[in-house]
């Protein structure tokens, strides 16, 4: 009896705890007015987009790109090996303007991952100040260049990152993509981003990273992590390492990508990378655990209730004041990132599914088979076939 109570006495102080997190988070998760003009309207941008096999996307990236209010830029294309067309519209695009350049592809040396090449290729022929990466998939408002400079200049940061509007198509990615904001503003304190250069205080999203050229340089480029699978964890962890800030901003607004199509797509795409984002055994066990007890418990006591039809007045009530919490925290979230608000009331199973990625994701890690578009990691080195 005493058990069941700590549980969920603590289960009320974890859900609680994320929720107050959360909304302390959102105060700082400043969105840019998308019309803002940044005080240095002449720095060239270069814009870096690595290309494998983006036949569909390309071109309406680019021309997005193109079509935004920033005039002073270069559009920056690799083309990383594609079996497709990706080559036949990277040559429409150029000759339609010449602000879009092709870097020269080459051989995929042993030890990198192909994206990472494929960035550090592109980040040594910019000529810009301000170097954005970001994938094929990933669409730009008309203001969104302006407001991520305009967002540099305010937080001070030589690095600035965004996770863009996620877009759903079905139930498998309305259930899981929604998880990354959560775990994002549940555990990040941005208070501490801001006051330290820890880079474990760090955070960033791969499909818009915005660093100033002599600090991404300087802190060792792609080439500092050439064998990881996930940039957005790696460069602001490396650009702090060097000295420099990196900060958030909210970019709803300005970006938007269909970042997966299908649950088993869903599913791939994060276990690729999920425990290379939290780096370690111990935390894994931990998240685990913490979900376990803080999130799913409530769920499992009051079904396990209303099968044996016992009702236990206090301990029901915590029961629901800790699921109350954690609806409320997913609706704060939903209403602030245009996400699906069926998948709240499904908050415990979309919790189950993200931990479930991340052990799978850690198997493929220990046994080195993490697999991106036909390159597999096997042990320290990478092999470039196609898949």
């Amino acid at each position: 009896m005493m058990l069941v109570y700590g549980l969920l006495i603590a289960s009320l102080i974890i859900s609680a705890g994320a929720l107050i997190m959360t909304v302390w988070n959102l105060a700082l998760y400043h969105r840019p007015n998308p019309n803002a003009a940044p005080q240095d309207q002449t720095a060239l941008v270069s814009i870096c987009i690595p290309a494998r096999n983006e036949e569909s996307n390309l071109r309406p990236c680019v021309a997005a790109i193109l079509a935004g209010t920033r005039r002073n830029l270069e559009v920056l294309v690799y083309d990383d090996h594609s079996t497709d067309a990706t080559p036949h519209e990277l040559d429409a695009l150029m000759a339609q303007d010449d602000r879009v350049r092709r870097v020269p592809t080459r051989p995929l040396p042993e030890g990198w991952n192909g994206k990472q090449f494929a960035c550090e290729q592109m980040g040594r022929a910019a000529q810009g100040e301000w170097l954005i990466f970001t994938d094929a998939d990933v669409r730009f408002e008309p203001g969104a260049i302006n407001a991520a400079l305009s967002e540099a200049e305010r937080l001070d940061a030589a690095m600035v990152s965004t996770f863009p509007r996620q877009l759903a198509g079905s139930p498998g990615e309305r259930l899981i993509l929604p998880m990354i904001m959560f775990i994002l503003l549940s555990y990040l304190p941005m208070i501490r981003m801001r006051r330290t250069l820890d880079p474990n205080a760090s955070a960033g999203c791969g499909q818009f990273l915005m660093v100033r050229r002599e600090a991404y340089r300087r802190a060792g480029g792609h080439a500092a992590f050439r064998d990881s699978m996930h940039d957005g964890i790696k460069l602001p962890r490396e650009l702090r390492r060097a000295g420099y800030r990196s900060d958030l901003f909210d970019g709803t607004a300005l970006l938007r990508v269909r970042m997966y199509e299908g649950f088993r797509a869903t599913w791939r795409g994060f276990a690729k990378n999920a425990y290379e984002g939290l780096g370690s055994i111990g935390l894994l066990i931990f998240l685990t655990l913490l979900h376990a007890v803080g999130h799913l418990w409530p769920w499992a006591f009051l079904i396990i209730c209303a099968v044996r039809g016992e009702w236990w007045p206090l301990a029901s009530t915590f029961a629901a004041g800790a699921i109350a919490i954690q609806l409320v925290q997913r609706a704060i979230l939903a209403r602030r990132f245009a996400q699906s608000l069926t998948a709240i009331l499904l908050h415990p199973v979309s919790l189950i599914l993200v931990t479930l990625i991340q052990w799978h994701s850690f198997w493929l890690h220990v046994t080195g088979r993490r697999q991106w578009r036909g390159r597999t990691q096997l042990g320290a080195g990478l092999t470039g076939h196609e898949g």
